[in-house]
């Protein structure tokens, strides 16, 4: 696989520097060959763009890029070519990664690297994914985001029956 590109924010004097991700937010990657739509297939997208959103907000972390990608068939230009594992290192530090496809072994890596796969079933733009995020951690999330929440530190603890006031 080619060399992986990273396009960040770059901090200067007049904007101060480069956020951190803020406390609670999710990383969200989204698969796109535009930037502009969640419009690609896991293996067959050229870019991912990424983001921190928040409950309130959402803002561009960076944007990764590849060069030597599948096909929207899944079927890589020469067999034997490891086209997975380079984008799941690329995408760690994410929490969600939105696409339209993704076959079975490359979920499975991607699970194991703390990402949870949501596949999408037509094309739309990054920003109604942004926002039907926000919405999700709005209002009440569902257990498998709740977990994720959990891990990313976006949720309070659980009151306990032991506690005292």
């Amino acid at each position: 696989m080619g060399p992986v590109r990273r396009l960040s924010l770059v901090p200067d004097e007049v904007h101060g520097p480069v956020r951190e991700r803020p406390a609670g937010a999710l990383r969200v990657a989204i698969a796109t060959q535009d930037m502009k739509d969640l419009n690609a297939h896991f293996g067959s997208a050229r870019r991912f763009a990424v983001y921190d959103v928040t409950r309130e907000e959402w803002s561009l972390v960076e944007a990764v890029a590849f060069d030597d990608v599948s096909d929207q068939s899944g079927k890589h230009q020469a067999e034997g070519d490891d086209r997975i594992t380079p984008k799941v290192e690329a995408l760690k530090g994410c929490h969600l990664l939105f696409c339209l496809a993704i076959g079975g072994p490359s979920a499975a890596k991607l699970v194991s690297a703390k990402i949870h796969p949501i596949k999408v079933p037509q094309p739309e733009s990054i920003q109604e994914v942004l926002l039907r995020t926000q919405v999700m951690l709005r209002t009440c999330p569902p257990p498998w985001l709740r977990k994720v929440l959990a891990e990313a530190g976006a949720t309070n603890k659980k009151p306990s029956f032991e506690d005292e006031d």
